[in-house]
Parts: structure tokens; sequence; C-alpha cells
């Protein structure tokens, strides 16, 4: 079955592109191809690609030997199976893009394909050429539309091998009961789509702010505002004390038994204190004392 199917970019980045300038007159800078064996400037039609060997010789390849790879259609999005999607690894996931359908007589079987991977909660392994590069890319159904993410090769996955803490830890049930007594803390109302990159909006107002003529000083003034960061210490301390206000201490003795009972033990104590100094100061036959 074929999809007539179009890919949209399902990333707007928001960050301020940045470029270097001459400091002391703000002149752009700008870089030159240069061959390293001429000392000249190249003109882009004159540069060629070039690979290294396995016994790192360099080879340049031309736009005919490129042609000549195996890579298929740069319009086809090749399914290779259909996999349950909690079997995905989410360490191979890279670039997400939309898909939608293309003319209005795919709109049937995409429907169809989007209803049936969500019904089934399967995604669809694939492979697809963006640019020049081959990847693997997988299609999930989300919500009314088809999303297709680009995966990292298998082989290109490092193992974490050394990574994991090697010392032999301790974790008590009281500290993983704290833990997830902070985790359901730090839960409560929480919003991802609320979630802002703070130092970019701040960087905006910077930027806009010294276009203006306004000092760096008086835009912090102006960009402080509520801190979203959390003190962890605080969050665990006020979790102890939520529990401890739940399961409180038993209150103590204060009735005339219970004196009556640290008065016999008081005595009893001092009892045997007198009976140990005695004891430590008996000698043995034939010893001075003092």
């Amino acid at each position: 079955m074929s999809i007539p199917v179009q890919l949209y970019s399902a990333v707007s980045e928001h960050r301020s592109p940045g470029h270097q300038v001459h400091r002391e007159d703000g002149g752009r800078i700008r870089y030159k191809r240069v061959c390293e064996l001429e000392g000249e400037e190249v003109a882009y039609a004159d540069i060629a690609k070039a690979y290294e060997s396995s016994d790192g010789r360099q080879v340049v390849l031309t736009d005919e030997d490129m042609a000549e790879l195996p890579l298929p259609s740069k319009k086809v999005v090749d399914v290779l199976a259909f996999v349950d999607e909690a079997a995905i690894d989410p360490l191979t996931l890279s670039k997400p893009y939309y898909l939608g359908p293309a003319t209005p007589a795919a709109t049937k079987p995409y429907v169809l394909i989007r209803q049936a991977l969500a019904g089934q909660s399967r995604a669809a392994v694939t492979k697809i050429t963006l640019s020049t590069r081959e990847s693997l890319a997988l299609v999930r159904a989300q919500g009314d539309i088809l999303t297709l993410q680009t995966m990292l090769w298998p082989d290109e996955l490092r193992a974490p091998e050394g990574i994991a803490p090697t010392e032999s830890v301790t974790i008590r049930p009281q500290e993983l009961k704290m833990a997830a007594s902070l985790m359901d803390t730090l839960s409560e109302d929480f919003d991802l789509g609320d979630v802002r990159d703070d130092y970019q909006r701040a960087l905006d107002a910077l930027v806009e702010a010294k276009a203006t003529g306004a000092h760096p000083d008086e835009v912090a003034a102006r960009s402080t505002g509520e801190s979203n960061v959390v003190d962890l210490m605080s969050v665990l301390t006020a979790s102890v004390e939520a529990a401890e206000k739940d399961h409180p201490k038993p209150a103590k003795r204060t009735d005339t038994k219970a004196r009556a009972t640290t008065k016999t033990r008081a005595s009893a104590k001092a009892a045997t204190g007198r009976a140990s100094a005695k004891k430590t100061t008996t000698t043995r036959p034939g010893r001075k004392t003092g």
C-alpha cells in the first residue's frame, strides 16, 4: 500500500542566532575557504568532498560516484516492519517531523494507517533519505496526525559500559520512601506546556534593551522575577515534617504511676551505682589502698 504524504518539520527552535564581529568596529567576521597547499581562496564550485579509507588514505568522491550509491528515492518512506511502541528505545530517537496527506485521495489511507497504528499501540520502522543520507525513522500516530522521527542506526548507539557506579550502595526503605514523597510533591499541578526557556527569554530581552541603549544592569533588574528553582533539601525536610505529623510520637506519661515508676527505676539505678562503687574500692588481701 502506498500513501502519498508530505513531510513537515516539527521543530521551531527559538534560539537567537549569534555571529562573530570585530570588537572594535562591529564588522562581521567572514571565513574564507583556503587551500592549505596553495594558500589561496578556493571557489565553492571547485570544492569536492573527500573521505578517509580504512588505512587512512584520502579518497575524493565526485557527484557521479555518489549517484552510484544504492540510495532509495528521496520521496519514499519505506516501511520495514511494525513494532510495539514500548519496544523502541527512546535513546535511538532523533529529529521529529509531521506527516500529512499530500493529496485529497490520500486522506482515507492516511486515516486508515493512523487508526490502525493507534489501535494496536504500534509504530512503523521505516527507511527514509533526507538530503544525501539514508536514515532509519519511526512513524507513529499522535492525535489526528502521523509523526515521523529519525532514528540512530543500532551500531551508532554506544554501549554504556563503565558509566554505571560500581560501588556497593545500600538504600534504606526510608530513603526510598522519602524519594517517592519528593517525586509526588514535584509532580503536583505540573504542566510541561508551562515550562519556558528562561535563559533565552532573558537573552532576547537583553538584546532588545541594548538595541535601545539600555544598560545591562537595568535589564537584569527588570527581568528578575519568581524563581522556579526548587530547593531539594527544603522539600525533603517538609516531607519529613509532614510524615512526623501523620505519625506523631507517643506523649510523655505524666500520671502518678509514671512518676512512681520513674522514681523506682532511679532508686534502683542509684543502688546499682553504689554496689558498683563498693566493688571497685574492694582490695585484694595483702595490698594497701590509698
